[in-house]
């Protein structure tokens, strides 16, 4: 058999790159959609969708991008189940990155291109359909993706640098998709375009880019010359409930559920912070504003990135991580006040919005590495106490769990918006960060049960 060999710094890069890639797509989604199909009224956008509500506190648009949620979930355990028992020649994993690259950034620009260009039930079907498309192919690029941080990373400080490199990709991947309504802003004006047609074109560019750099690890990393790869024969269904046996894995879990759940609640809301609660008679403002303030965020949390790696090493992963998300809960408990009375007479809305992100990068720096980090721990813990390695279901688990969560904060934030999202009428957009409080709370009382103390000492006899 030959020797495994350690992936070089360079190709470390290039697989982190991979995640900056599918970043743009889904933080384009994510700040995007709910805005495009149910803007403020000062928002300049037409509308696509009938704007109803069901049951009295869903809207369609709530239902779209909680189904595309739904359907990403299902569709997580089947293509890691796919992955882990693939024998293809090229590897488990490095296939399915070139087979979802170039279809996930494709159906990512087609939701925001609907078919008729007015308020139609056609676009809600065509919208379903392909955000379906979408997730589809973004979750055959993904969960092999995160496989190979716990096959490409040998040990657990590998697996932390690895960790620590696709975090910041990731955070670009952000900041990238935050650019969308500054760069639709400069496109309407530079070539006098409406500003829903300036929005397309700001992703439509986006999206090739986005492309190029998923495809880049796909092409340059021999997964066989770096990962020790053998497919397993055991049923997908009974793989994922192995996963969820495991006792170390339920408490990161549920954990992880109730975070991501408070953290898509907070993104979905961003531009109606900025448009409706601290710029109500501005909304150019304060959809420019989050072109600068994601970047902020981000760089923010990148000055500490070396910080979080050494301090992992010293004081352990798990209690960073509990205290990050407890950090959080305070911080998401301010959205509530952004641009009430009180606050405006100490802190002018600008100060107010960069207090809140300066705040929130800290335990962002910690959150954004550690997690993936400690899973890939479990995985590799698991692997030497069953003999069996099922490095893509674990993360396909996290993520079945993850978009419901996702899916649960969709619903959380539709039904919050009914209650008041526009200015002068806005405490639905104040209580989602109530909303994101709690969460964040449940996520620090649920980590903190987990036991990292075993899993690494069975890591470290190995």
């Amino acid at each position: 058999m030959n020797q495994i060999e350690d992936l070089p710094l360079k190709k470390q890069i290039y697989y982190a790159i991979g995640q900056l890639g599918w970043s743009i797509t889904i933080n384009i989604i994510g700040i995007q959609l709910v805005y495009f199909y149910a803007p403020p009224e000062n928002a300049g956008i037409q509308y696509f969708i009938p704007q109803i509500v069901f049951f009295g506190f869903l809207n369609l648009v709530s239902i779209l991008a909680a189904s595309g949620r739904l359907f990403d979930a299902i569709t997580d355990p089947l293509i890691a189940g796919l992955s882990d028992r693939s024998k293809h020649p090229k590897g488990r994993r490095i296939p399915f990155l070139r087979w979802g690259s170039i279809p996930a950034g494709l159906f990512c620009f087609l939701i925001f291109f609907p078919i008729v260009k007015e308020v139609s039930y056609i676009n809600v079907i065509y919208i379903f359909i392909v955000q379906a498309l979408y997730f589809l192919f973004l979750t055959v690029y993904v969960t092999p993706y995160f496989a190979l941080l716990a096959e490409l990373g040998h040990t657990a400080n590998q697996r932390l640098n690895l960790s620590t490199y696709i975090s910041i990709t990731y955070a670009l991947g952000i900041m990238v998709a935050s650019q969308v309504p500054a760069l639709a802003n400069f496109l309407k004006d530079s070539l006098q375009l409406d500003f829903t047609t300036a929005i397309q074109f700001a992703i439509g560019g986006l999206l090739i880019i986005a492309v190029l750099l998923m495809l880049l690890p796909a092409f340059t990393i021999e997964e066989k010359r770096y990962c020790k790869s053998e497919p397993i024969d055991i049923p997908i269904i009974e793989s994922l409930k192995s996963t969820f046996k495991n006792p170390y894995f339920k408490y990161y879990v549920v954990a992880d559920f109730s975070y991501f759940s408070a953290l898509t609640i907070i993104m979905t809301g961003l531009l109606f912070y900025t448009t409706v609660l601290l710029f109500p008679d501005n909304k150019t403002k304060g959809e420019n504003l989050i072109g600068i303030l994601l970047p902020v965020m981000i760089l923010t949390s990148f000055i500490l990135y070396p910080i979080v790696n050494i301090l992992a090493k010293k004081l352990g992963k798990k209690n960073l991580v509990v205290i990050s998300y407890a950090v959080m809960s305070i911080v998401f408990l301010n959205v509530y006040f952004l641009g009430e009375k009180f606050y405006n007479t100490i802190l002018s809305p600008e100060i107010q919005a960069f207090g809140i992100v300066l705040l929130y990068s800290i335990p962002l720096a910690f959150v954004s590495i550690l997690p993936n980090a400690i899973l890939a721990d479990i995985a590799e813990y698991d692997a030497l106490e069953t003999k069996i390695s099922k490095e893509a279901m674990y993360f396909a688990a996290r993520t079945f769990l993850q978009k419901f969560g996702q899916t649960f904060g969709i619903f959380v934030f539709a039904i919050l918006l009914l209650l008041g999202k526009d200015p002068g009428n806005d405490i639905g957009i104040r209580l989602t960060g109530i909303a994101g409080f709690l969460l964040s709370l449940l996520a620090t009382i649920f980590f903190s049960r987990y036991d990292e103390k075993t899993v690494l000492d069975r890591l470290e006899k190995h």
